[in-house]
């Protein structure tokens, strides 16, 4: 029996807007299976993002339900190509979480990431041996091989910001994240050592919220929030043990709210650039 199709976050996004556009013209899936000379669970399936739509059948939707804006067809053509666009981490699709597929793509796409670290430094930038402690910490059932491929994963993300065109990442640290020793104090100076050096890449926007900073913004912990580029709306993400929360625009304000907040108390560039490499020096 086949594998089931997993409903990626992008194609959950063109199936919600394809049924919001037969929901505006009034017509029943059982019409729009019909007109496309479909059955009706296939079109239920393009609705709820587990088989995506292809462009022929896309474009025929896009003239039964009237929709003549050149804007909004285009837009729609180019969030249906990105469905079903692969990437690097689709190679990795049988080794970890669906929603890390999700969240490499999103990282791949993002004009700008904002990340809030309030117990370790954010993945992308992470040094190898720092990385690898943390796969550890948090999944000791692992195998040796699970641990590999994880990791791996985790340092081809890095990429991103090598590239062309690289998003802009603005991260904000609690002090503490500074301070949880991680490994040994060599892996946690090496570490500390590296992010100084991150703060020099013209991308990367680093920032360290003191523990004297005051009442923090919120206490809920770390997050991150992806600004994407038209179709796309903005992601919010959340990790938790019980596993990935993505929320979408309009619904990320708060969580746009408190990062600007966290950031306001934060300390600018350059003091966070002496904190971090006073702290490897302390690690050393």
């Amino acid at each position: 029996m086949a594998e089931r199709q997993r409903a990626t976050l992008r194609s959950q996004w063109l199936g919600q807007q394809l049924r919001e556009l037969r929901d505006e013209s009034g017509l029943m899936i059982k019409e729009v299976a019909e007109y496309l000379q479909r059955d009706p669970g296939t079109v239920s399936r393009f609705e709820s993002g587990f088989y995506p739509i292809r462009r022929p059948d896309l474009l025929a939707l896009l003239d039964l339900y009237g929709i003549s804006d050149r804007q909004q067809r285009e837009s729609l053509m180019t969030l249906s190509q990105d469905v079903w666009q692969k990437g690097w981490w689709d190679g990795y699709a049988t080794d970890v979480a669906g929603a890390l597929i999700d969240y490499a793509w999103l990282e791949s796409r993002a004009a700008h990431i904002r990340s809030f670290a309030a117990i370790v430094i954010p993945g992308l930038l992470q040094t190898p041996q720092y990385a690898e402690t943390v796969i550890r910490i948090n999944d000791t059932d692992a195998t040796p091989e699970q641990i590999k491929r994880w990791h791996e994963m985790r340092m081809n993300r890095q990429q991103v910001l090598k590239g062309d065109g690289p998003p802009h990442l603005t991260a904000v640290l609690d002090e503490a994240v500074l301070r949880h020793q991680i490994g040994d104090a060599q892996v946690m100076a090496e570490q500390l050592s590296h992010l100084a050096r991150c703060c020099a890449m013209p991308a990367v926007d680093i920032r360290v919220l003191p523990f004297n900073a005051g009442t923090p913004a919120g206490t809920y912990g770390t997050f991150e929030i992806f600004e994407l580029p038209e179709p796309f709306p903005t992601v919010a993400y959340t990790e938790t043990m019980a596993g990935a929360i993505y929320v979408e625009s309009p619904k990320t304000e708060r969580f746009t709210r408190t990062y600007a907040g966290h950031e306001s108390l934060a300390l600018g560039p350059a003091e966070s650039l002496n904190l971090i490499s006073a702290l490897a020096e302390e690690w050393r």
